[in-house]
């Protein structure tokens, strides 16, 4: 194991592994993707020597392993796949992994469950990030099998659900500001940005807006786990006033929500982090969010947003986003959401696993 004086001499060699689903950096779709492909840059713009394992369509411009696409490009290409298809994926990932593992001081593993049982010895110097929720009965055995796995929280929301032997640190996301422009003088619309699905409500957003009397506009992909719910609760309630664009990319995204006058986030689940929410506030817009998971975490009330509890009192905050500042939005943005923050932090993780 590196020893400390090795430490800070020379450059921490660091493995990021992604998940197999989308490229990195995503299309349009994929919060996780867009973290690790920051991420990376982040750490190589400190010093770290950082190769990515990554699905051959992945463009993030670091060194890269990775024979297989993504799935997302697999299904472009050939339709309706095998549903064995992702675990042939994740398999051969944690192949291509296991054979360079010698090669890295830190393994940064992304996805989930298959890569603690390829670390060996190599274990409490890998650190995992879990993007979704670890408060279900999978990961509660999981963590029981592997005691001695390190996972960064993103957030203290989440590291309360996570057994106190397995606790790495918090890191709360980071992005680059570069993608997004502020705006001072925004349209009237409302922007809603994430799955159709239960856990995110699209549903409640459109019943907000118009009982607050402005128009939204919702984008996110249609949840394959779920599709009737898009069918059943928000198809049948979209209108010129509600209107779905579908899925955005970068670009799209940074038009919709630097023009939006406030992010609804009406979450109906323990979100982890919810990317989107910073998102909005590198545009300088303010974030109306539910009081759910890592939201009074990451919006402060009264400054970045508004943090409710019901349809009512999020109607009410839409009255009052005229009085945030929204150059101090982006400011506090900047200071608290950057991906050379998020990097900064990830490294003082792996330095105190080296130094254990």
């Amino acid at each position: 194991m590196p020893n400390r004086d090795r430490e800070l001499s020379e450059p921490i060699k660091v493995a990021q592994v992604a998940p197999s689903i989308f490229p990195v950096p995503p299309l349009n779709h994929g919060g996780t993707e867009r973290v690790i492909h920051d991420l990376s840059v982040g750490l190589q713009a400190l010093g770290c020597q950082v190769t990515l394992f990554a699905p051959s369509d992945s463009t993030c411009p670091v060194p890269r392993v990775g024979t297989l696409p993504s799935l997302q490009f697999l299904e472009k290409k050939h339709g309706l796949v095998p549903p064995s298809i992702p675990s042939v994926l994740e398999t051969v990932r944690m192949e291509e992994v296991r054979c360079a593992l010698s090669s890295f001081d830190i393994v940064h593993f992304h996805g989930e469950f298959f890569h603690a049982v390829t670390l060996g010895e190599k274990r409490t110097t890998s650190l995992t990030t879990i993007h979704w929720r670890v408060d279900e009965l999978d990961r509660e055995l999981f963590f029981s099998a592997f005691p001695d796995l390190p996972v960064a929280a993103i957030s203290k929301s989440q590291e309360a659900s996570l057994p106190v032997s397995n606790r790495a640190g918090v890191v709360l996301h980071g992005i680059d500001p570069e993608r997004f422009d502020p705006n001072d003088a925004p349209d009237s619309y409302l922007a809603f940005i994430g799955r159709m699905t239960d856990q995110k409500r699209p549903d409640v957003a459109i019943r907000v807006a118009k009982a607050a009397d402005r128009p939204i506009r919702l984008a996110g992909t249609v949840d394959v786990g779920n599709p009737l719910y898009f069918d059943t609760h928000v198809r049948p309630f979209l209108s010129p006033a509600a209107e779905y664009i579908g899925p955005v990319d970068d670009a799209a995204k940074n038009v919709l929500l630097r023009g939006a006058s406030a992010l609804l986030f009406p979450i109906d689940w323990p979100e982890p982090f919810g990317l989107v929410m910073i998102e909005a506030m590198a545009c300088g817009t303010p974030v109306i969010a539910w009081n759910r998971g890592s939201v009074p975490e990451v919006v402060e009330h009264g400054v970045t947003g508004f943090i409710v509890n019901s349809e009512e009192e999020a109607v009410a905050a839409i009255g009052q986003i005229g009085r945030l500042d929204r150059g101090l939005i982006r400011a506090r943005f900047e200071q608290r959401f950057t991906a050379q923050r998020m990097a900064q932090d990830y490294l003082a993780i792996y330095r105190r696993l080296l130094q254990r």
